[in-house]
């Protein structure tokens, strides 16, 4: 994918003295008083602001945060905190800035944060008249913020069409290069986990890896419907037998190209669904009508671990149980430890994932960490995201 990278125009003394405009990813959670309860957004902010002073650019930053009503600006709905925040970390004054479509007061080596951008109206629907408005504070715009790549707004899409110049980010380029390396280029074997609680919500990723990987290991509630339509009993495990065919279509498709979904041999039961149920171990065909399958078993996740550390890309999303319980989360477990043991190439993402990997301690160990929830999962899907397309082509001239 080619773009224009913001680390290339620093490296080419291009950045000194001009007006740079970042769109970030700052939509931290808070708390009842609007202290951030975890920061890690702002921390990846960072350094391409960091990259842009150290330029000698007159830097304005600006993100989303939460869900404002267009126009109606209200106290929680403020970037206030966010500037503190990164007042602290960049060690210098971040002045926060409201109504600033207009015009903005900033001069080389300063860095100011512009109010929350989906205050404005006509941010959501990419309004060219709001998007123009911005392109003209800026020489140089900057997407650095992935987890809204797979949206056409203003700040992510509309005033890339029309600033001087459009560029990628380093947070945004790392997640090019890390998706190019795990599905556009692969080592091979190429091995994707998708797990969740619907087949539905995931059908159209399965059936985009399902013409790519070598194995497509399905966990959770996913794994279930993929049971029953090999013909195993699951008790009354969450499934959706009315997505049986769209099931066995994948499997099929996989078949046809030599390649595999594994169906578990063993799973671990419960009869009801809390975090002190008694689970039990059972064969796969021994599944009893007033069941709940929780996870994967012991055989099922050391099969599937040996495949893992034979792989050479593994893309992963989703816990293969519900491993927030502590007697269902050894699936898991066994899985995440397999993708740090394994010399592959891994890029995980996903909420439940990051949890896992939290949880684990693994973050050093997997190859990439995507930082966009349903950027990520739109990509596994096999769509163009909006602010990839506008950067490609802005650098096609």
């Amino acid at each position: 994918m080619n773009v224009i990278r913001f680390t290339d125009l620093c490296a080419q003394g291009k950045v000194a003295g001009q007006r740079v405009f970042i769109r970030a990813d700052l939509n931290v959670p808070q708390d009842d008083t609007g202290r951030i309860t975890e920061d890690t957004r702002v921390r990846a902010s960072v350094p391409c602001i960091q990259l842009a002073l150290d330029a000698g650019a007159a830097v304005m930053v600006t993100s989303h945060l939460g869900r404002p009503t267009e126009g109606a600006f209200k106290p929680e709905d403020s970037l206030a905190p966010v500037a503190e925040r990164l007042s602290e970390l960049l060690g210098r004054e971040v002045r926060l800035v409201a109504d600033w479509v207009d015009g903005v007061e900033v001069q080389p080596g300063q860095v100011v944060l512009l109010e929350n951008c989906r205050v404005n109206k006509g941010e959501k629907k990419n309004d060219e008249t709001l998007a123009k408005k911005m392109a003209a504070l800026c020489d140089i715009y900057v997407n650095d913020a992935f987890g809204t790549a797979h949206r056409a707004e203003a700040t992510t899409y509309g005033i890339a069409q029309f600033a001087k110049i459009a560029s990628a980010g380093p947070l945004l380029a790392a997640e090019i290069d890390a998706i190019t390396k795990a599905l556009a280029q692969p080592a091979r074997p190429l091995v994707a986990i998708v797990a969740g609680s619907k087949v539905s919500t995931k059908l159209t990723i399965l059936k985009s890896l399902a013409e790519k990987v070598d194995q497509l290991i399905v966990g959770g509630g996913i794994a279930n419907t993929f049971m029953l339509a090999a013909g195993l009993s699951i008790g009354k495990s969450l499934a959706e037998p009315d997505l049986l065919d769209q099931a066995t279509a994948v499997i099929e498709a996989m078949r046809a190209r030599g390649a595999a979904v594994p169906i578990p041999v063993d799973v671990v039961t419960a009869k009801t669904f809390a975090a002190d149920a008694p689970a039990t171990v059972k064969a796969a065909d021994a599944v009893a009508e007033d069941d709940l399958i929780l996870d994967i078993g012991p055989k099922t996740a050391e099969l599937l671990a040996a495949q893992l550390r034979e792989a050479g890309t593994i893309v992963w999303n989703g816990p293969v149980g519900v491993f927030e319980f502590e007697a269902f989360s050894h699936g898991t477990e066994a899985i995440a430890r397999a993708i740090a043991d394994s010399k592959a190439f891994s890029i995980a993402g996903g909420g439940d994932t990051l949890a896992a990997i939290a949880k684990y301690g693994i973050e050093k160990d997997v190859g990439y960490i995507s930082t966009g929830g349903g950027a990520f999962l739109e990509i596994l899907e096999g769509k163009t995201l909006p602010a990839f397309e506008i950067l490609t082509k802005r650098a096609a001239g």
